[in-house]
């Protein structure tokens, strides 16, 4: 793999604003020279997570107004340095694997973002997989088999709004998945408690606060969702708003501490079930990434689960692996080389992910 300086861009299900980091990507290894969120602004955000209802000319409008935005990130965070391109993965809007045809959709116009920046950008990595009979998801296994597959079984998790495992070990990988939800339950629970004050619950500290309803957690936990076989992928409708509604129709302050025990342990249980399904043995470790590792309580009670395994971060920037990801799976590209595992995702195949708009 050439040695490239790539600014790589990434929104996931949270929607809280655009994650740049700007990479050196070569053969040898994926190093983050720096990198920051820059969050949306109130009103973009709520068009972002109103997306599935817009119309057409809406949806169009961000779209392009997403494009301004990717591309203000990417120029702050390369400053003055020459990079040679931008790995793009967009904001996704809609992602539906198991519609008939299957179909996802990320925007943040790549056109946009190259005239701006006037760098070469590789976007839309997901749809060639998906045109493969692929889920589309999660891409972010073929990145760490690159970082981790070489060393003892290992479970590679990020969690941002869905939670995502890699088990990799050995030199390849044994199961890739979405586990279920992540930080999207729990920030949901504080938006609606606090009317909007508070958007999420720094550190776990109202979680380990409060009582876990076991009664609840075992109707959660009999999702239809975690009984099916990976791969398996999902998007923020899954685990989110209508969910949280149907569960918690009435969230205050007095109760949100309950709440998010008991949503914090849904995230850490069904992580822990799906990953002790899918592994060939228990994991000798668990890297842990995305907003979620910076959760204590969410922590503590994944070292409890899957002890004696050690349970850590990862050590590139936990809120820049995803980014550099899509650095990485955009030089990839650009060196013709695949960027999809079919084990992860279900693709017929190994394709080159991503459309180039050259500059």
């Amino acid at each position: 793999m050439k040695n490239r300086l790539i600014v790589g861009l990434m929104s996931g299900t949270s929607a809280d604003g655009v994650t740049a980091a700007l990479t050196r990507v070569g053969a040898s290894g994926v190093r983050v020279l720096r990198h920051r969120t820059f969050p949306y602004s109130k009103e973009l955000r709520a068009h972002v997570l109103a997306a599935p209802d817009l119309s057409v000319s809406e949806l169009s409008r961000l779209n392009f107004e997403l494009g301004e935005a990717f591309a203000d990130a990417a120029r702050k965070i390369a400053g003055r340095a020459r990079v040679d391109a931008i790995g793009s993965h967009g904001q996704t809007v809609w992602h539906g694997p198991d519609a008939v045809p299957a179909n996802t959709l990320q925007i943040a116009e790549a056109a946009v973002i190259a005239e701006r920046t006037g760098r070469t950008v590789v976007s839309d990595f997901r749809p060639r997989d998906m045109a493969a009979g692929g889920q589309g998801a999660p891409l972010v296994p073929a990145f760490d088999l690159f970082l981790y597959g070489r060393g003892p079984l290992t479970a590679v998790v990020n969690m941002g709004g869905i939670a995502n495992a890699s088990l990799v070990g050995g030199g390849r990988l044994r199961s890739a998945f979405d586990s279920g939800p992540a930080n999207s339950l729990m920030d949901e629970a504080v938006r609606r408690a606090t009317k909007g004050r508070r958007d999420y619950d720094r550190g776990g500290a109202l979680a380990a606060r409060g009582r876990i309803d076991e009664r609840l957690l075992k109707r959660l936990l009999a999702h239809p969702y975690f009984l099916r076989p990976a791969p398996k992928s999902l998007d923020r409708s899954t685990f989110g708003p209508t969910l949280l509604a149907r569960v918690y129709p009435r969230l205050n302050k007095k109760n949100l501490p309950d709440a998010l025990a008991t949503l914090c342990e849904l995230t850490a249980r069904s992580l822990w079930l799906a990953v002790m399904e899918n592994a060939p043995a228990a994991p000798a470790r668990v890297l842990v990434s995305g907003g979620g590792a910076l959760n204590a309580h969410l922590m503590r009670r994944l070292r409890a689960l899957f002890s004696p395994a050690r349970v850590e971060r990862t050590a590139l920037p936990v809120m820049a692996k995803e980014a550099a990801c899509f650095a990485w799976l955009a030089a990839r590209t650009l060196d013709g080389k695949p960027g999809n595992l079919p084990a992860a995702t279900g693709a017929l195949g190994a394709r080159i992910l991503g459309k180039i708009t050259s500059f």
